[in-house]
């Protein structure tokens, strides 16, 4: 209907730019990219729960770390949902994100190497742990004065 309405209105596709025509067939409505954002979020949010539960099985260390991995890269996606994926990839890879960034991807790829190609269950299990507080900190990095909260209370628990 939209296209219908450009072309009688004299607005033909074949005026806009091949980016302006791929842009705007695929924009999302506000309320859609919330609903994918809190779907994403939840399913990641729900991997990660199953794959702590999976831990406890007598081989559950692959199976942990496979869902904790994808649980942590789906709440990941999940912001790309309201951002747009070029605009998380270029705050990704600000300054003040790069180290948190960069060992975030490195833990998640080191935590699939450690269990299936190292057979090493505690290098995996600590990769696990990197990949949380390196997710951590990359999110504090989005709320205003977050990181220098944290320093200073762990600061001021070791003096």
């Amino acid at each position: 209907m939209e296209k219908l309405r450009r072309v009688l209105s004299g607005q033909d596709d074949e005026e806009q730019g091949l980016t302006a025509q791929v842009l705007d067939a695929s924009t999302l409505s506000f309320s859609t990219r919330v609903k994918w954002f809190a779907i994403c979020f939840i399913a990641g949010v729900v991997c990660s729960i199953l794959g702590t539960g999976l831990l406890w099985l007598p081989k559950g260390i692959k199976l942990f770390a496979v869902f904790y991995t994808l649980g942590n890269i789906s709440a990941l996606a999940s912001t790309c949902f309201l951002m747009g994926p070029l605009k998380q990839l270029k705050t990704m890879f600000e300054p003040k994100r790069l180290v948190a960034t960069i060992v975030m991807l490195l833990c998640l790829l080191l935590t699939l190497c450690a269990v299936f190609w190292w057979n090493k269950k505690g290098l995996a299990l600590l990769f696990c742990i990197l990949q949380f507080l390196a997710m951590t900190w990359y999110s504090l990095s989005y709320i205003p004065f977050a990181r220098d909260a944290v320093i200073k209370c762990f600061t001021s628990c070791l003096a």
